[in-house]
Formats: C-alpha cells, sequence, structure tokens
C-alpha cells in the first residue's frame, strides 16, 4: 500500500511545497503554510456530458440588455450580455460607482436589480441614486461581505443584474485569510461567475486598481471575468474615458468619453473637438491627424517641441505615442531628407491624453516634427494621414473614407496625399 505523501500550502497565495518552511518563497509571508494531506490513487468519476455543437439550440438564452447610453452601449459591443461577468476597474473617486448606478438606471428590463455593497451603508447608497434621479424601486440593496449570503438572495429573486462594490470587500467563509486577499478575491469571483453563468445573470463587479494602474488582486482574475473595463481620467479636460481591455462579447478597440456632472455622467457627442486644440493660430510643431479607435473616427493634435541639444546625447520623449516608434520617425527623417536631428531634442505629445497605436498617423509626427524644426506653422484645415516607411514613402491608410468624412465635419478641407517624405516636405513647407 503505498504511503501517502505530505504537501504543505501557503494559506495566503496557495503556493505548494513538498516539506514545511516557516516563510512562504512566493508570497513572502510568515506562518502561513500548513499540512494538507493529499489522497494519490485512481478515483471512479461519472464522466461528463458531451454534446455536439450541431446539436446546440440557436436560442441559448443569451440576450443583451440595452443602456441606451451610447457610449456605454458601444463600449460593451452593443450592449451588456446577460450572463456575463464584468470587471470594472478605476482609481478611487473617478466615478465607478456612479456609472455603475446609471448604467442599471436605464436597463429595459422587468426583472430587479441587485447592488451588494461592503464599502457604503445603505442611506450612502440611496443618496447617491436620488442624486442621479434614479428609480428606488428597481434597486435591492444588500449592505453584506459574505458572498455565500449575496448569491443565495440573488437567487432568491432572479435578478436581471448584480453590481457588487466592491471585489476587494467580499469574502468566503471556507477560504482562510482576510478579505481582500488574493485567495478571497479569486474565490469570490469563482463564486460570482458561477451563479452568473447557471441563472444566466449580467454581474459587473467594481475593483480597484494599485499604483501601478493594475486591477489589485491576483492577474488571473481577469481571466476569469467576460469583459474587463477601466474607467480612466484624461487630466486634461477632466473627461473620463471608459475602455476595454478584454471583451469575450465586443471589441477591444472601442472607448467611450463622458464628462462628470452632478448629475452623472453625459456622453460626448463630439469626441473629436476633445482632442483638438481651439486656437485661432496654430503654433508651429503641431499638426492633425485622424485615428480609429474600433469602429469610431477620432480628431487628435499632434504637438512636436525640437530643440538644440545641451547635453552629449539627444532627448527623446513622448506622451501617448510609443518611444520607439519615434526614435524611428527621427531616423527616417534624418535619412531622407536634408533635416539633420542628431543633435536636436525632440518631445512628442498627443492632446488631450489619448494613447495611440495606430501607424496611419507617422506622417502628421513627421510633419510636427519638420514644421517645429523649420519653426512654420502649418495650416489651420490640413489633415495628415499616412503610415511612414524605412525608406521614406508614405502608405496609405484604411478606412480612409471614414477619417476623411470624420474630419470635414470640422473644416478640414485638404488632405496630404504625397507619395513619400520629400514631396511632403515640399508641398507644405514651400513659400
Amino acid at each position: 500500500m503505498s504511503k501517502t505523501p505530505l504537501i504543505f500550502t501557503c494559506s495566503n497565495c496557495d503556493a505548494q511545497f513538498p516539506k514545511w518552511q516557516g516563510r512562504c518563497s512566493e508570497c513572502g509571508q510568515w506562518g502561513t503554510i500548513s499540512q494538507v494531506n493529499k489522497e494519490v490513487g485512481s478515483t471512479a468519476v461519472s464522466a461528463a456530458n458531451l454534446m455536439n455543437l450541431s446539436e446546440l439550440k440557436d436560442d441559448n438564452g443569451f440576450t443583451r440588455l440595452k443602456t441606451n447610453i451610447e457610449e456605454i452601449d458601444r463600449v460593451f459591443g452593443d450592449g451588456l450580455v446577460s450572463g456575463s461577468l464584468t470587471l470594472l476597474a478605476g482609481e478611487p473617486g473617478i466615478g465607478k460607482s456612479t456609472i455603475v448606478a446609471q448604467i442599471a438606471e436605464n436597463l429595459k428590463t422587468k426583472e430587479p436589480i441587485v447592488y451588494a455593497s461592503g464599502e457604503e451603508s445603505l442611506p450612502q447608497v440611496k443618496m447617491r441614486l436620488e442624486r442621479l434621479n434614479c428609480s428606488l424601486n428597481k434597486f435591492n440593496f444588500i449592505n453584506d461581505t459574505n458572498v455565500e449570503k449575496i448569491c443565495a438572495a440573488i437567487e432568491k429573486i432572479n435578478p436581471s443584474l448584480v453590481i457588487i462594490d466592491s471585489i476587494q470587500t467580499v469574502y468566503c467563509d471556507n477560504i482562510s485569510g482576510e478579505a481582500g486577499s488574493l485567495n478571497q478575491i479569486r474565490a469570490s469571483a469563482v463564486k460570482f461567475l458561477e451563479v452568473a453563468k447557471r441563472r444566466n445573470i449580467a454581474f459587473i463587479v467594481i475593483g480597484h486598481i494599485t499604483k501601478d494602474g493594475a486591477v489589485a488582486g491576483p492577474k488571473s482574475l481577469e481571466h476569469l471575468v467576460d469583459t474587463v473595463l477601466y474607467l480612466e481620467q484624461e487630466t486634461a479636460r477632466g473627461y473620463q474615458i471608459l475602455r476595454a481591455s478584454k471583451n469575450r462579447f465586443g471589441s477591444t478597440n472601442e472607448l467611450g468619453i463622458f464628462e462628470m456632472t452632478g448629475r452623472g455622467f453625459i456622453s460626448v457627442k463630439n469626441p473629436s473637438a476633445v482632442f483638438l486644440e481651439q486656437e485661432t493660430e496654430r503654433a508651429s510643431g503641431s499638426a492633425i491627424t485622424c485615428v480609429i479607435e474600433g469602429s469610431r473616427p477620432f480628431l487628435v493634435e499632434i504637438q512636436a517641441l525640437v530643440t538644440k541639444t545641451v547635453f552629449g546625447y539627444p532627448v527623446r520623449k513622448a506622451s501617448g505615442f510609443d518611444l520607439n516608434r519615434l526614435q524611428v520617425l527621427a531616423a527616417v527623417i534624418n535619412k531622407r531628407t536634408k533635416i539633420n536631428l542628431n543633435a536636436q531634442d525632440i518631445i512628442i505629445n498627443v492632446v488631450g491624453g489619448l494613447k495611440i497605436d495606430d501607424p496611419g498617423i507617422d506622417a502628421a509626427v513627421a510633419a510636427a516634427i519638420i514644421s517645429s524644426f523649420l519653426d512654420k506653422a502649418l495650416p489651420k484645415n490640413l489633415l495628415i494621414l499616412g503610415e511612414l516607411g524605412l525608406g521614406g514613402e508614405l502608405r496609405p491608410v484604411g478606412q480612409l473614407n471614414l477619417r476623411t468624412k470624420e474630419a470635414s465635419k470640422l473644416g478640414f478641407t485638404k488632405t496630404i496625399n504625397a507619395k513619400n517624405l520629400g514631396v511632403m516636405i515640399s508641398e507644405l513647407f514651400q513659400k
């Protein structure tokens, strides 16, 4: 008869060791390792059910819950999917509780909505809902942090939407560790996911982020959920940006732009104007281009500052633009034109705080750099599009009609359509 091996497990991070030790080498905690008996051998289990996908009915019970808020529905992928688990993350005070309350209020559903909060009391939640002009009879409040009790209450009334505020405050009885620990966060997410799939209920779980901007808790939490949304703040003008980093039911390239008011979030109808500097005279080093985020075009302003290098090596800085790409563009300009940037510092900024990885803005970045170097301003009604190759050639961008149509709405009547960098320079900066 084989001897039962001894397994020692850390109660904080679930790391396993063949022998006991006082300090966990994985998470660094002391006194968290204890013995767990693990039975070895074959155990008779029943086989899982097999089903051919061709036998699955088209009507699987999943529906889209429309919020009738265009920006939110776009980010979710045309509405919130029933039976899905969504993680909404953001900095403290950015408006996570406010936006989930507005989502719940605008859902056109007859089933009730459950709001479970371990951070605020009932009077606090009620005060916020009244400020947002929400219908209080739609909400059922749970002021408890026990996951088992919350799930039991959910299955009792079978709501259409459940809001958990927040995942760091709830805990499971059968898991060791305090609320907010790695084990508790992971176990709580698994419990909510099981209820969401089995009862076809949409869940929105609020999560806090760390100083590094990542969701607090194990990284595996993002793999458990169906959708991961981040609510960010654009610091220049105070707009809030809702973007998806993971979405099993839609695109991760969509984003929504909101303005925070005393009555909650208001969708920005013309987001292109947010990322354009409102000036009567455009200075040198400024170029306008258009990027595509999902299915939406945005006009953005690229600003460049080129100054003589003070120290031995030229400085390259970029805000909202890939620094490695800036190094490549500077090298192409230096090689394929008569402009020498070897002794010039280059600083690039995308106005409005938008982070761009669209290669179609290469020509605009190059034009802004050259404009600042020559100290000559570009025309105000000019839109610059194109991907810059290593040979100095300008390649066409995708969805050109969509970009130019958005530009025409704001009065941009001229578009650069040069074949290479040298022709673009002669067209833009000829006297």
